[in-house]
């Protein structure tokens, strides 16, 4: 079980490490954004060492806040996750469909894809799921050609099921589509209001235990990052309690294979 930066934020990233340790996960998922350590393998690889904690995926910075993290071209930003991740031992990189503005890279984003891998075998770039946004009674969808890359077809997936939630989609059956592709999950729970949560396992109405369940019997050979948000704990103490109830909701489940029935 892996626990994603993200999920310590607004601390930083070097104390994702500490509470990875602390509580007993067996690696970290980095998200590459602003903060300098996020983006720097000499200081990843220290932290790693001195916490005894791998880091085992890497989220390239495609997020709106990330877009000019060490550069405003995607395909550097990429490239660059993917040697982070190389030189990490980290075998999988994290990363989202084209904004619709990116036309270009969008154009391209399949082959480019490809070439990508071609240039670094050892790395899987696995493209994950997104949703539509929805304000003042709207709906938009702000990626190219679509928020469900199954539509379009990749490589490799990463299922998140806060973002099912948020797009009213089904984890289960969006994971039989994506079938032996299925290399990375993200996993955090929501209540299906429309919007991207990223509550703790259990508290929303996902079938996040049963998609669990369900990876030993699909072949999944990837790993399991939690990926929650605990911005508004009022203490490191309730953030780490948030984060020891996530690991063990997903042990629990992990730990209890059940066989998988298509949707």
């Amino acid at each position: 079980m892996l626990l994603s930066s993200s999920s310590v934020f607004p601390e930083p990233t070097a104390a994702a490490f500490e509470m990875a340790a602390t509580l007993g996960y067996d690696g970290i998922e980095v998200m590459v954004w602003t903060d300098a350590v996020s983006q720097d393998a000499g200081a990843l690889r220290g932290l790693a060492t001195h916490y005894g904690v791998p880091v085992l995926s890497v989220h390239a910075p495609c997020l709106l806040v990330t877009q000019r993290v060490w550069s405003s071209d995607p395909w550097e930003r990429l490239r660059r996750a993917a040697v982070l991740a190389e030189s990490l031992g980290a075998p999988t990189v994290v990363i989202h469909p084209p904004f619709t503005w990116q036309r270009d890279y969008a154009r391209t984003f399949g082959e480019g894809l490809t070439r990508l891998a071609e240039k670094h075998p050892d790395v899987t770039f696995a493209v994950e799921n997104m949703y539509p946004v929805r304000m003042a009674g709207r709906e938009f969808v702000p990626y190219v050609p679509g928020w469900d890359p199954t539509a379009t077809g990749y490589d490799a997936y990463t299922l998140d099921l806060s973002h099912c939630a948020a797009s009213r989609s089904d984890p289960l059956a969006m994971a039989d589509t994506m079938g032996s592709h299925l290399a990375h999950v993200h996993l955090g729970d929501g209540t299906g209001e429309g919007r991207d949560e990223h509550l703790v396992p259990g508290r929303g109405n996902q079938p996040c235990g049963e998609l669990l369940a369900s990876l030993a019997g699909r072949g999944f050979t990837g790993s399991v990052a939690i990926e929650v948000a605990t911005r508004k704990a009022s203490s490191r103490a309730v953030r780490e309690a948030d984060l020891r109830e996530s690991l063990a909701f997903a042990r629990q489940h992990l730990a209890t294979p059940t066989p998988v029935t298509p949707r």
